[in-house]
């Protein structure tokens, strides 16, 4: 027996169906979203929480509507991944981690993407752009604009 008893696992893949269903509905997972479903499904917030932080999929503030991954696996980084990373963050005026004020782009960094021999490498959505040079980031960021109203021409 348990020192602390504990309620049995919501049933085959039950908890990690509803935090997909609450990020695809919202766009990440807010946190009274959180507290209902540990309520729904009878288990602990803690046992919620602790689902959620384990996937990177899963993100506790809200996202653009385009997330960029930028690769810095060593190949990437060595051909320059880096200096698309610092483009990117005087381009759309945000650091890793963070999304843009009009919630358009939330930039992230990743340490590979598969695709090495196409260093350096970003991926926007599921798009996948290799061999790229920064001074080509703004004028590719711009397909992803059209929804969101136009982008600022500074830092081009």
């Amino acid at each position: 027996m348990p020192l602390i008893p504990q309620p049995p696992p919501p049933a085959g893949g039950a908890l990690l169906t509803r935090l997909h269903a609450i990020n695809a509905e919202h766009g990440y997972l807010p946190e009274e979203e959180l507290r209902r479903a540990a309520e729904e499904l009878g288990v602990p917030l803690s046992q919620v929480y602790s689902a959620a932080t384990f996937y990177a999929a899963f993100s506790f503030q809200p996202r653009g509507r385009h997330t960029i991954h930028v690769c810095l696996g060593t190949a990437c980084y060595i051909r320059g991944g880096e200096k698309l990373l610092e483009k990117l963050e005087s381009t759309l005026g945000v650091r890793p981690g963070e999304t843009t004020d009009d919630g358009t782009f939330t930039v992230e960094t990743v340490h590979c993407v598969g695709s090495c021999s196409m260093s350096p490498v970003m991926r926007v959505d599921g798009d996948t752009y290799g061999r790229l040079k920064a001074d080509i980031l703004p004028r590719l960021l711009r397909r992803y604009q059209t929804e969101a109203g136009g982008m600022s021409d500074e830092g081009t």
